[in-house]
């Protein structure tokens, strides 16, 4: 028996234990393909739930002190290590041909003495591939495995090639490079940070893909990008299915050489639009992987900490609860340009980690070379580690609690968004989850096509800007409306065919009560946005300016004794408010109740000239209605979701927030009083629920890096109990806080002092 089973054979068995206690619990969770047994042993990618990693330099094997991380393995309770192994670079001794070795490694085996290193830890290895660029002399041996522009010229990253992902590198290389690795030294799978190709915006025209597509479609490779041709779009669909035929055949590679547990598990994005931009097709994928492995390091300054949380409901919703998505964190410094060997203040990397774990994601520390001459970042992780690792049981194998869910598609970020994605999908979809959060309501995001599979759960269903809906995802809309959930919907919801071709009327106009503008020009994606804000209004109804302390003339509007419907909550003072996008005459069906109307452009300069030069239209900008089966629809041609993830207005997200609330007729799971920004996850596990608050409110909330934690609160919080939970008894399990608790009406109600970056609650 050579010494890579023997490792491997150790940590088999130092891992039995803990795949014993994972295993326990079992809980039939929402999406979920399997159901635990504490019968049946897990497989390794269910039970490791805290990664780490070195991201190896090729100088590494002349500083890597393999003693000293072994022990930092220890101090961060590590599960598994992911660990370089080949692709661009090898860091073993490889026989395949021209599979490039670190330029410092000369005898050394680094990857096989980590290995070995660590399954004697009882630690999980991940071999790590780095898998789209070759050496000159690869490039020279086989000019036609690499992707070619129009030109015919090959396409480079500085000093490497570029492989094309219809040759020979990834149909033969790359297997024969998984394959050696498993025979050498038996690592539990792969994960590969490059494994998809050229992005969309590169076009390869080799021989291989230009045989490929002509063989599926009878046509050429396109010459340029346009959105109108079919075959352009065919071709958008072939590189999606491309990778999905990598993702299997890497696959069946590994599992063949290695067993059924040995996994290959690529990277992915964090960002549905960045999915799109590298064809990687996150629901197939999710119905693939057996684990995802995010490559989702650090926050934007425009998505902030709460994306963490986004990503892991997301993610789960896609592959089900009771699979495992660890997430790539970086502590070093991950601001463009990146400081790659410069610690990352500690609060920042600790706020993105616990985000992450508030909605479903494994932590996983990441590091830049193995020697450092900043040494701050070895302590960002290991707090956070230690307190995952005590408080493992109520972080896995959980189902979410919410009513709302809200609705997204990659067809929709490919073909209605085109170039325009920001604008037309991003910023509406970002809006809208930041609302949610703001205003505290727990929502989950649902694929399209999974609209049937899901609804049970699900009161209230929200379409941001959803442009592009097929007739089956239309189909599975009106079907949750039939059997009485409510609807929100913004801007051009349904109005464009699965292809990103404009329909005659919305798909859902008659759900709407409303009727898409007759101007269709107006209504094509890329032509759209030409500004990021206009100054317009809409106008509230009833007007009760009449009524309101301030000057008054003689054309105010008379006061009626109607009064303003409850998502115009908290405006009583206004009869306006700030819009920013433009609106056209749209038709609006008898019974529908229109709320807001739209107030078009004029001048903001010179402020001579700022007034409203037509202060009053019938163009509808919020229109509500009752369905006959007791739903409550509300459609918002006004992009306010939109404007929000852009400004950032107060008034678009407390608008927005009311018409959820009203549609969800005050059947929230959770409520909470108090003044801060929190991001609120709340779970459920057989007899007790779990809720996880984490603090955003710091003076780096749009703006990294975070260098202090502000402490918050008292808050008052209010919890639907599920069947089978008392509410007698509580626990926290950050600041360990005393609760009292309070149970009425199928709620429980307590107090939580203080919250200084997050707090996890435990009510049996």
């Amino acid at each position: 028996m050579n010494d890579a089973e023997n490792s491997r054979r150790s940590f088999i068995k130092n891992t039995a234990a803990g795949t014993a206690l994972l295993a326990t619990n079992p809980f039939d969770t929402l999406g979920a393909t399997s159901v635990h047994s504490d019968t049946k042993a897990l497989p390794w990618y269910k039970t490791v739930t805290r990664w780490g990693q070195v991201n190896i330099t090729e100088k590494d094997p002349q500083q890597y002190d393999i003693g000293w991380w072994r022990n930092y393995w220890k101090q961060t309770e590590l599960g598994g290590i992911i660990v370089n192994a080949g692709g661009i670079v090898a860091y073993y001794p490889t026989k395949i041909p021209f599979h490039h070795k670190a330029e410092y490694l000369g005898d050394r085996d680094l990857f096989g003495e980590l290995c070995k290193a660590a399954h004697q830890d009882g630690l999980a290895v991940f071999a790590r591939m780095d898998s789209n660029r070759a050496h000159e002399d690869f490039y020279k041996a086989h000019p036609d495995w690499f992707a070619i522009d129009g030109q015919g010229k090959p396409y480079k990253s500085d000093d490497l090639y570029i492989s094309c992902i219809f040759s020979p590198y990834y149909q033969e290389h790359i297997p024969s490079i998984l394959t050696e690795i498993v025979q050498l030294y038996k690592p539990e799978g792969f994960t590969d940070n490059s494994w998809s190709g050229l992005g969309r915006n590169s076009v390869c025209y080799c021989e291989n893909c230009q045989k490929s597509f002509r063989d599926k479609t009878g046509q050429a490779i396109p010459q340029k990008k346009n959105w109108d041709d079919k075959v352009y779009k065919q071709w958008i669909r072939w590189n999606y299915d491309r990778r999905l035929e990598i993702w299997d055949l890497n696959n069946r590679t590994t599992k063949a050489a290695g067993g059924p547990t040995c996994t290959w598990s690529g990277m992915n994005s964090g960002s549905v639009s960045g999915q799109s931009q590298s064809f990687r097709d996150y629901k197939g994928i999710g119905q693939r992987a057996d684990i995802i492995m995010l490559d989702d390091q650090s926050r934007s300054d425009a998505t902030g900490f709460q994306h963490n949380g986004e990503i892991g409901k997301l993610v789960h919703g896609l592959m089900g609860w009771d699979k495992l998505a660890p997430e790539s964190m970086s502590v070093y410094q991950h601001i463009k340009p990146w400081f790659r060997l410069a610690s990352k203040p500690a609060p920042e990397a600790r706020m993105w980690m616990v985000n992450g774990i508030a909605g479903g994601i494994q932590p996983w520390w990441h590091m830049i070379s193995a020697y450092h001459e900043d040494r701050r970042m070895y302590h960002s992780a290991e707090p956070i580690f230690r307190w995952h690792k005590a408080n493992e049981p109520y972080l896995i194998n959980r189902k979410p609690v919410a009513n709302v869910g809200v609705v997204w598609s990659q067809q929709n970020v490919d073909f209605y968004g085109r170039d325009k994605v920001n604008e037309l999908v991003d910023l509406p979809w970002r809006g809208m989850l930041q609302t949610l959060v703001r205003a505290r309501i727990p929502y989950l995001p649902v694929h399209a096509d999974h609209i049937d599979r899901d609804a049970a759960q699900f009161s209230v269903l929200i379409l941001p800007n959803l442009g592009l809906m097929t007739t089956e995802q239309v189909g599975a809309i009106r079907r949750f409306v039939e059997k009485g959930g409510s609807l929100i919907a913004t801007g051009e919801s349904s109005l464009y065919d699965e292809w990103g071709d404009v329909r005659a009327d919305y798909a859902l106009a008659d759900l709407f009560g409303v009727h898409a503008p007759t101007t269709k020009e107006k209504t094509i994606p890329e032509q759209k946005m030409a500004r990021d804000t206009y100054h317009t209004y809409v106008r509230l109804t009833p007007e009760l300016r009449a009524q309101v302390n301030g000057p008054h003339t003689s054309q105010e509007p008379k006061v009626s004794n109607a009064k303003r419907h409850p998502i115009l909550k908290g405006f009583e003072e206004t009869d306006i408010l700030p819009f920013g996008g433009l609106l056209e005459p749209q038709r609006v069906d008898a019974g529908a109740e229109v709320l807001l109307t739209y107030i078009p452009q004029f001048p903001t300069y010179p402020p001579e000239k700022a007034y409203m030069q037509t202060a009053k239209t019938d163009i509808p900008a919020l229109v509500v209605r009752t369905s006959p089966s007791g739903g409550r629809i509300a459609f918002i041609p006004a992009d306010f979701d939109k404007q929000y993830g852009h400004v950032s207005l107060p008034d678009h997200a407390d608008l927005l927030a009311n018409t959820i609330r009203w549609a969800a007729k005050d059947t929230l799971p959770l409520t909470v009083e108090g003044a801060g920004l929190l991001d609120c996850h709340l779970y459920e596990q057989p007899g007790r629920v779990i809720l996880h608050v984490v603090n955003q409110t710091n003076a780096a909330t749009w703006r990294q890096p975070l260098d202090e934690l502000i402490a918050i609160g008292p808050f008052k919080l209010k919890v639907k109990l599920p069947t089978g939970v008392s509410g007698k008894k509580g626990q926290s399990l950050v600041s360990k806080q005393q609760l009292n608790l309070t149970v009425a009406g199928g709620f429980v109600t307590f107090e939580i002092k203080s919250i200084l970056d997050h707090e996890v609650i435990v009510i049996s």
